[in-house]
């Protein structure tokens, strides 16, 4: 039996076993492709000696192919939990230099273990991915395992935030849990994402692709969406899941709010800059996020899909020192119009705002949803419901800002009064009508534009003559639904205001187990 000094020393010898990983050739090339291990990765996100592992010892028990010989370090993933910024997360790291991170029976009840924990305790759950796929060595118990996270997945999914860190391969069946959680972070270079690889593809389609091309950071973060952070290196995107979750709450618990951060930008502060923000002619561009910068606390915001939809901006931002959610058109990008892929991006950044209490401002400069062919059969119908549905659905604070345009069906889309917007302010330069003089004008004035001497010059006059009667906010103020019209310079302490009377906003619908939301 031995000494308990014995006894001791063997557990210190296993736990220095096990914490080497894979050994130190795998570790070293593991370094040489640029990527952290799965130990490194925590050591990054939580605060110094905070971390506390566990099921260390975890062991696989398969046994076919060889696999009763083969020594799986912590059984290919670390779990455990501790505090970020002096506030609770759970968290769990593939580790690629154990057998490739594969993902067995054993390795997934580890994962869904450290899981249920950050449910029953109300924590964020972090996860690192950087795995083979499934152990093909334990079959169905791989398949199985995958099925309970994918189930756990949903369980939390608008109860605690989920995070997910692509900093490897992840492929097959191991994309759907990324894609389940909240947010997808993935690095440049050293990760990807994909259903069926560069070789199958090309056996199958004779199409030739490398893995970076079809599912790296950049391809999922331009064209699928499925990226929410681009980054350059693990650490940068441990930095940005660090500051991600400052603007977060640890749960959607009636009263639990994100944390509040002492704010060194004065509330009252104005900026003469917005009066003239918006240029004179009607087509010219501006920069959005010179209106949200100037609006939020010193000019810091944190934006989501950045590279994705572009005529549409989402981010997280601080209003003397309260975190809100941000939702506004770009009209450097397809004139801030809406389409499928912008509907989709501010639909799910509606839901999850919602979910976790937060805020939401909506600055509306929209001309329309982006006409076209190929928007009707990729479905603008459907995909723009979903916009509609959402906001409606929102029982948080949601204040909107028209700067611009606001017209026609979007006008409803960005948050009109009648979805339920509790404040509509709106600037001098807001433009809500039915549509653009372009295209009401030859409706409106058809007969007599036909009927005169010079049509052009009769379209024209009507044009100017539409513009000058509804290219304002006070018609739409005078039926009460904007509900004042401010000073651009003073935009940001009248938001401050609005969403601080707003704070005790309480609002209930009707019981339902759920809607049946447009997909």
């Amino acid at each position: 039996m031995g000494t308990d000094a014995d006894r001791l020393k063997e557990l210190i010898n296993r736990e220095r076993k096990i914490k080497a990983l894979g050994g130190p050739e795998r570790v070293e090339k593991q370094h040489k492709s640029g990527k952290l291990t799965a130990r490194e990765r925590l050591g990054l996100l939580f605060d110094p000696d905070s971390f506390h592992e566990l099921d260390l010892f975890v062991q696989h028990r398969a046994a076919l192919f060889g696999m009763d010989k083969v020594v799986v370090p912590a059984e290919g993933v670390v779990t455990g939990y501790g505090m970020v910024n002096d506030r609770p997360v759970c968290a769990f790291s593939q580790d690629f230099t154990s057998m490739g991170g594969t993902l067995g029976e054993l390795h997934a009840k580890k994962i869904c273990k450290v899981m249920d924990l950050a449910m029953k305790c109300g924590v964020p759950i972090v996860g690192f991915n950087d795995s083979g796929g499934a152990r093909i060595q334990e079959g169905v118990d791989a398949l199985s395992g995958y099925g309970q996270i994918f189930f756990r997945n949903s369980a939390a999914s608008g109860v605690i935030p989920q995070i997910s860190a692509i900093m490897g391969p992840t492929a097959g069946g191991a994309v759907y849990s990324p894609a389940m959680t909240d947010w997808v972070f993935m690095i440049k270079g050293t990760s990807y994402m994909h259903i069926t690889g560069p070789a199958v593809i090309k056996k199958v389609t004779g199409e030739e692709i490398t893995s970076e091309e079809l599912g790296g950071a950049i391809s999922h973060a331009t064209k699928s969406g499925v990226c929410h952070f681009a980054c350059d290196s693990d650490a940068q995107a441990i930095a940005l899941i660090k500051k991600l979750l400052s603007y977060l709450p640890l749960n959607n618990r009636e009263g639990e709010t994100p944390p509040l951060v002492e704010s060194t930008d004065d509330p009252n502060r104005i900026d003469a800059a917005l009066d003239t923000i918006i240029p004179e002619e009607p087509n010219k561009v501006y920069n959005m996020r010179d209106v949200i910068q100037s609006i939020v606390d010193n000019g810091e915001i944190l934006e989501p899909h950045c590279h994705y939809a572009q005529n549409a901006i989402i981010c997280f931002a601080r209003l003397n020192g309260r975190a809100i959610g941000v939702i506004a058109n770009q009209s450097m990008h397809l004139a801030g119009c809406l389409d499928v892929n912008a509907s989709d991006k501010i639909t799910r950044f509606i839901r999850f705002c919602d979910a976790f209490n937060i805020p939401i401002l909506t600055i509306a400069d929209v001309p329309g949803y982006l006409p076209g062919k190929d928007q009707e059969w990729l479905g603008i119908i459907r995909h723009g419901a979903k916009l509609l549905w959402a906001y409606s659905e929102a029982t948080v604070p949601k204040i909107t800002l028209v700067t611009r345009k606001d017209y026609g069906g979007s006008y409803l889309a960005m948050c009109s009064k009648d979805l339920g917007a509790d404040f509509v302010f709106a600037w001098p330069t807001a433009e809500i009508a039915v549509m653009g003089a372009e295209g009401a004008t030859p409706i409106i004035f058809r007969k007599e534009i036909e009927a005169a001497p010079d049509p052009e010059a009769k379209e024209q006059e009507k044009i100017r003559e539409y513009r000058e009667l509804l290219y304002n906010p006070y018609i739409a103020a005078s039926r009460g639904y904007v509900d004042e019209i401010i000073h651009p310079r003073e935009t940001r302490p009248k938001i401050i205001k609005a969403f601080e009377l707003l704070s005790a906003k309480r609002e209930t619908r009707p019981t339902k187990k759920h809607g049946n939301i447009p997909v």
